[in-house]
């Protein structure tokens, strides 16, 4: 379904990309499944994360609210990966592993880290803002969709009830 604004833009712009301004997966829709490179080169799919619940994070080093969400982030791996969590960080800089890679070292970052690509943001509704986050559950619906920043407690009040 599109959204009025995305409509209107779509007319401003003569219909260009419409594929690129599709909605994202709502609340109770099966999350778009993906296949990106880790830091290392390395595939990772969001299959590999079956029967557990995702935080899957879009983020940018260059981004205050992004940085800020980092530690909390960390944190709710580190408590709930035990019973099933795991954040998984779509880095959407454009220098990739070589501007992504000194980040996560530096703030500690041991969850997941993939690089984003066009395709997955597609996938995801054209995430227009980072972060924006999507809460998937173990059956790999789409629970909830955060644009912008938020604290540990809204992120634990969602997963708490999923695991």
């Amino acid at each position: 379904m599109f959204r009025k604004s995305t409509l209107l833009l779509g007319a401003i712009l003569g219909g260009f990309c419409l594929t690129t301004l599709a909605a994202g997966p709502e609340s109770g829709q099966v999350a778009p499944a993906w296949e990106l490179k880790d830091l290392d080169g390395n595939a990772v799919k969001l299959a590999d994360f079956k029967g557990k619940v995702v935080l899957l994070n879009f983020w940018a080093t260059w981004c205050p609210p992004c940085r800020a969400e980092i530690p909390d982030l960390i944190s709710l791996q580190q408590q709930y990966s035990p019973r099933g969590l795991v954040v998984i960080g779509v880095a959407m800089d454009q220098g990739g592993a070589a501007i992504v890679r000194p980040f996560v070292k530096k703030f500690g970052i041991e969850y997941p880290t993939v690089i984003g690509n066009q395709e997955i943001t597609a996938a995801y509704g054209g995430v227009e803002v980072v972060p924006t986050t999507f809460v998937i559950d173990r059956k790999g619906k789409v629970v909830v969709e955060q644009k912008g920043a938020a604290a540990r407690a809204e992120f634990e009040s969602e997963i708490k009830p999923l695991l």
